[in-house]
């Protein structure tokens, strides 16, 4: 499974991923981040799916960005890359599908061109359509998208910081390892404010994020502890509830 995570606010864009990549049985470390700099063209790309059609989708999508200049805004980059997908899938399908594979391969695309006037942010579906994430819904999740939701759900808004994006994004990772198995760190992030045309990227071991996770494990303990008074009424109703009975009429229907 994977967590790759892209989040907008006014700020800019922030990226994160992890890199664990499972197989079966083995397990192994890879990036799930590319960055695409040059000049005034300043892209990022997370991927969720099998890695053979990202590595083949990333390299197609590199190579018409060689040899294609009027790629001045992130639409139409969106575009090109969504095409790539597309000819991927109608290259490969048939041969997933003899292997009993399915084409997957979701990808969030972030960044900045010399013709656009701010950032923009966008998950690719394995179809190639996509949709632009915007103020309303200011972040995206693909692959294990279960368990960091609720908190960035709950906390995250367009308008707040790209520093405070990445405190909730990693607490949102943390979640997910927690209770996933096939998530875990290192974590690659990437970081973009709009008109700088730089990606900033660092990569976190468990150990850089350790203080925050035992901050926030702390926390969260003191605060369940401190809402006890808050279901106390309602501990009682439980407890003076009359006894419940088995009703067998609808056994069996």
């Amino acid at each position: 499974m994977t967590f790759c995570l892209g989040m907008k606010c006014q700020d800019g864009l922030l990226a994160i991923a992890d890199t664990r990549i499972t197989s079966g049985t083995e397990m192994s470390l890879a990036k799930k981040i590319s960055v695409h700099q040059y000049e005034q063209h300043s892209m990022f790309i997370l991927t969720s799916g099998l890695r053979s059609l990202r590595d083949k989708a990333v390299t197609y999508f590199e190579e018409r960005l060689r040899s294609e200049t009027s790629l001045d805004r992130m639409y139409k980059a969106a575009n090109a890359l969504s095409e790539e997908i597309r000819r991927v899938r109608v290259e490969d399908k048939k041969w997933l599908q003899d292997g009993g594979l399915y084409f997957d391969l979701h990808c969030i695309f972030g960044g900045q061109l010399a013709g656009d006037t701010e950032a923009h942010l966008y998950l690719i579906y394995p179809e190639g359509n996509w949709v632009e994430v915007g103020p309303a819904t200011p972040y995206v999740i693909i692959g294990e998208s279960r368990y960091g939701k609720p908190i960035l759900d709950r906390v995250w808004r367009y308008t707040e910081s790209l520093d405070h994006g990445l405190l909730v994004g990693l607490l949102a990772f943390d979640a997910t390892v927690t209770s996933a198995s096939d998530v875990d760190y290192p974590v690659d992030a990437v970081l973009y404010r709009p008109g700088s045309f730089e990606m900033r990227e660092q990569h976190f071991s468990g150990e850089d994020t350790d203080p925050l996770r035992k901050y926030w494990q702390g926390a969260i303990e003191q605060a369940v502890d401190g809402a006890r008074g808050q279901v106390r009424g309602l501990v009682d109703r439980l407890e003076h509830a009359p006894p419940a009975h088995t009703h067998y009429g609808d056994a069996g229907k």
